[in-house]
Formats: structure tokens, sequence, C-alpha cells
């Protein structure tokens, strides 16, 4: 791990940041790749059938996910402690986890795909493409897992270069499938859904035969494989807090999606690729602040309590820059890059209205989680959950439901920004009063900053 204790801490933090903002730029692609063919040769029905599935998708695999970050941590400490035997365990317990998992969620999944369509009052001509593509996609739940729980590993043993390059390379294939599949094939949505199952399965396989000949201890073996109870619930216990944040989250996501969905085919079409362009233009921030947390943690850990103001005032200012540059970008722009998913129209003007009305807050987004960034370094992760689901839950949900009837779909729109802000004075005000400074075993004050050393 890099040492982030020395040296100016806004390039420290940019030069962490970098590499896992093009992971996640890379992991993004995936779903962009999908809408943009979907959207281009297909048409906005098809369009808004595969961004209908995105929640669903989300949901049923969020608390999965969750789980396999805690083993991942459990495998880091196994393997720090030089514990093989354990490490071992602790790799095939998820490993068993996951698979029973993905087959688990597949079924249930696929049994209940049209209940959950109308439950979230998807229109009846989407229904069947909806239903196509999530069927095929939650068909391949087991080698999506599959991938995760071997990038766990990977990242427990100290190897976190190795999963991206993996994903690097099954994002080409996802593009090169897409278009054999929907373009020559001719198979519609389902190709444009077994262009990702086959890029993840590619994507796992790769993996597996990676960790086999590099790891062999810690490899993916079915034979021989032992499932440890005590192992499977120290990794629940640290995964579960994350996992059921994002289930929550996910939660909300389909039911912003069910009020989307009231506005029929154009506004769900809009909305999902609009959602693509924001997804990609909200990753800066959430990586700074993944970039932050760490240097926080590492600064604290060392007694440097001085750099952790200097780092967040550094992040907020790269941050901020980049929102700018962002927010100027996508207004001037935004026509052009909706009409990369779709020349409908109506999708576009849509899609674009909400881009405007969206990116102008991008600085509520970006400074509610680089505050949250420095709380995460710091261990307290309780309170800033609460703050996240308060304001998904609590702020952006109900104000959707309710703008929407006055003000159609823009009013959706506005509940973003407003619930992005008030994340952020939530964000802000447990920072400057909140009792994060009291979880460690000791107190320092330094630059006016109250900071603790946790343990």
């Amino acid at each position: 791990m890099k040492d982030l204790t020395e040296g100016n801490e806004g390039k420290l933090i940019f030069q962490f940041a970098v590499p896992m903002l093009l992971g996640n730029v890379f992991h993004q692609l995936y779903n962009i790749v999908d809408s943009v063919i979907v959207g281009k040769f297909l048409g906005k029905e098809a369009l808004a059938a595969v961004g209908a599935s995105f929640p669903i998708i989300y949901a049923v695999i969020a608390l999965v996910i969750g789980i396999g970050s805690g083993a991942s941590v459990v495998i880091s400490q196994y393997f720090g402690a030089k514990d093989y035997d354990k490490v071992k365990r602790a790799a095939d317990t998820i490993n068993i986890f996951l698979l029973f998992a993905g087959v688990f969620i597949s079924i249930v999944g696929i049994l209940s795909s049209e209940w959950l369509f109308t439950l979230l009052q998807l229109p009846e001509e989407l229904m069947p493409q909806a239903k196509t593509y999530l069927n095929i996609y939650l068909a391949g739940m087991v080698t999506f897992f599959g991938f995760n729980g071997t990038a766990s590993i990977l990242r427990g043993i100290g190897d976190s270069k190795t999963p991206l390059y993996y994903l690097i390379i099954s994002t080409i294939f996802n593009i090169a499938f897409d278009l054999l599949f929907v373009l020559v094939f001719k198979w519609g949505i389902a190709g444009a859904a077994w262009a990702t199952v086959l890029a993840q399965a590619g994507a796992f396989a790769t993996a597996v035969v990676h960790l086999n000949r590099t790891h062999y201890l810690f490899g993916f073996h079915v034979k021989g494989m032992k499932f440890d109870k005590a192992l499977f619930i120290e990794s629940i216990r640290i995964g579960l807090p994350s996992g059921f944040q994002q289930t929550f989250v996910a939660l909300g996501m389909m039911a912003l999606m069910g009020i989307v969905n009231t506005f029929g085919t154009n506004v769900i079409a809009a909305y999902t690729a609009a959602s693509r362009i924001d997804s990609l233009a909200s990753m800066p921030a959430m990586n700074f602040a993944a970039a932050l947390a760490g240097f926080v943690g590492q600064n604290i850990g060392a007694k440097r309590f001085d750099r952790v103001k200097r780092g967040l005032i550094a992040t907020l200012k790269m941050s901020l820059a980049i929102c700018v540059i962002m927010t100027i970008f996508i207004i001037i722009q935004g026509e052009w890059l909706m009409g990369i998913f779709t020349t409908d129209p109506h999708v576009v003007e849509i899609g674009q209205r909400y881009l405007v009305i969206v990116s102008v807050f991008y600085v509520f987004y970006s400074t509610m989680f680089i505050f949250g960034g420095v709380l995460r370094g710091a261990g307290a992760t309780l309170i800033p959950m609460f703050i996240s689901l308060f304001s998904l839950w609590i702020i952006r949900i109900p104000l959707a439901y309710t703008l929407s009837s006055v003000m159609g779909e823009d009013g959706i729109w506005w509940a973003i920004p407003i619930a992005w802000f008030s994340g952020m004075v939530g964000s802000m005000i447990y920072y400057r009063f909140g009792n994060w400074k009291n979880k460690g075993v000791g107190r320092a004050k330094h630059s006016g900053l109250d900071v603790v050393e946790v343990e």
C-alpha cells in the first residue's frame, strides 16, 4: 500500500484516486455500452426496457456483494497474519456461498421478474423486452458472483490490479459481443443481455485461471472445497452493514424507477440514458472521496493530524474544479450526449432537461461525498449511512412523488439535487459537531481540527 503520510496531500490523493476511477469507469461501461447499442439500433422501447431492469438487478445483488466485501477483509487480515490455512478456508467459504447465492437469485429472480415489473408500474408495451433482458441477465448470476468472489480474494491478498485488467478485457468483449449479437445476428435485446453474461463469464474464467496458476493455495478448486461456518459469520459481521446500506439504496432506486415508469416510454428511455451520463459525471467525486478516506485513515494512524484538514481542503478544491468543468460541458453538450443513446427527439429533449437540472448541482453531490470520505476514513460509518438513507428515503423519493404530480417528470429531476443538498448539509454538520471525533482511544488537536486515533 502506498504511504500517504508524507508528501503533498493533494498530489497523493489525486494519484491514489486515478486507478480507482479508471476501474469504475470500465465497470460502468458494461451498462453504458448496452444502453448505447440498444438505444441506437433497437429503439427507445428497448432502451427503456434495459433501464427498467437495472434497479432490480442492483437490488438483488447488493446484499450479496456486501457480504463478499466482508470476506475480502477477512482474507486480508489472515493473509497479513500469514495464516494461510484460514485464507484458504475463507476463500472456499465465500466461493461456496456465492455459488449457491447465484443459483438462488437466478431462480427466484426469473420466477418473480414479471411481478417485480408490475409492482414498478412498467408500461405493458415494455414488459416483454424488459422480462427477456432481465431473465437472461439473471441467468448469469453465478458467473457474475464468481468473478466478484475471485476479485475479492485477489484484493484480500493485496492484488488490486489484476481484477481491473480482467474487467477491462471483459468490457472490450462485451462491446464486441453486443455488436455481433445485435447488429450481425439480429438477436435484439436478448443479444445485448447475452453479450453481458458471456463477457462476465469470460472475466470469471480468466480470473480463476490466473488465481489457480499464481496463487494455487487460494485458488478456485471445486473438488475439496470446505465451508467454514465461523469464517462465514465473520464475513457477514463485517460486510452486512455495507450490504444493508446498498440494499436500501437499491430499493430506493426501484421506488424512484416506479415513479419514472408512470410517465411512459419516452421518460423511461430518457431517464435511462441521462442517468448513464450522470453516473460517469459523478464518478470523480466518489473516487476522490474513497481516496480521501484512505488518506485520512493512514494519517490518523500515523498521528499526522495536521494533514487531515489539508487533505480535505485539497480534495474539495480538486473535486469542485472537476464539477464546474463537468457542469459546463454537460449543459453545452447535453443534446449531443443524449444523441449517443438515441435519435428520438422527444427522448433527447427530456433527457437533456434532466441533465441541465441535475448537473448544475453536482457541487452538492461532490461536497457530500468528500465530507463522507473524511468520516469513513476516521472509522465513523453508522451516522453517514443514516444520513444517506435519510436523504434518499425521507427527502428524495417522497419529494419526487409530490413534485412530479405538480411539475411532471421535471419534479423527479428536481428531487435529486434537493436530496443531495440535504445529504451535504447532514454530512457537514456531523463533521463539524458529531461524535466521530471521539471514536478512538485518544484525541489530538491540530490546525484547528479535532481528530481521533482509531484502533
